[in-house]
């Protein structure tokens, strides 16, 4: 059975996203951020979301360490923003702030995790905090009105983010996203 385990980084909806896991047939535990590398055996991992800002030094423990572990990573919000930071992106305040139901474009139909969304998607997402430029190797793979990326992707290297929260009720297809990465996690 795949596994894929979530990275707790103390967000509010870190449970949601291990029981999206389970219930499309994954094995799932949530792992702290502070977890050492070495010990993570997972086929795949997903960075949570969280109160804290990608910018503070001490943001998301572990979690730049988590990416170099040869496995598949989807960043959920805070997730997607530390991946963004560690690979050398720009992540800063959102203009828009907390919650909001938002439609998202995907900007690229061929992308493994939200290329099936396509050409757009409901989503709830926060911008306190967004990516404002990709690192260097990620496409921009979603946007919206309100947030120019969404959604990055650096395929070769098997990483993923979106800015919005697949696990709640009020992303439509949200089960869709897991569900691709599962798949990836799979390959």
């Amino acid at each position: 059975m795949t596994r894929i385990d979530v990275v707790d980084n103390h967000g509010q909806f870190t449970h949601l996203e291990r029981r999206a896991l389970r219930d499309i047939g994954v094995e799932c535990e949530i792992v702290e951020n502070t977890t050492p590398p070495g010990e993570i055996d997972a086929d795949g991992l997903v960075l949570s979301g969280g109160p804290d800002s990608a910018t503070d030094a001490d943001a998301g423990g572990s979690c730049g360490t988590y990416l170099d572990l040869g496995v598949p990573v989807l960043g959920i919000c805070l997730g997607m923003q530390i991946m963004a930071a560690e690979r050398g992106g720009e992540v800063g305040p959102g203009e828009y702030g907390g919650y909001a139901d938002v439609t998202v474009e995907i900007t690229d139909g061929d992308d493994p995790v939200v290329g099936s969304l396509a050409p757009e998607t409901r989503v709830w997402t926060s911008h306190a905090d967004q990516v404002k430029a990709v690192p260097p190797e990620f496409v921009r793979t979603g946007r919206s009105e309100i947030c120019a990326i969404e959604a990055m992707a650096d395929e070769s290297a098997g990483l993923y983010g979106v800015q919005w929260h697949p696990e709640v009720a009020h992303t439509e297809r949200g089960t869709e996203v897991f569900e691709n990465f599962r798949s990836i996690c799979e390959r």
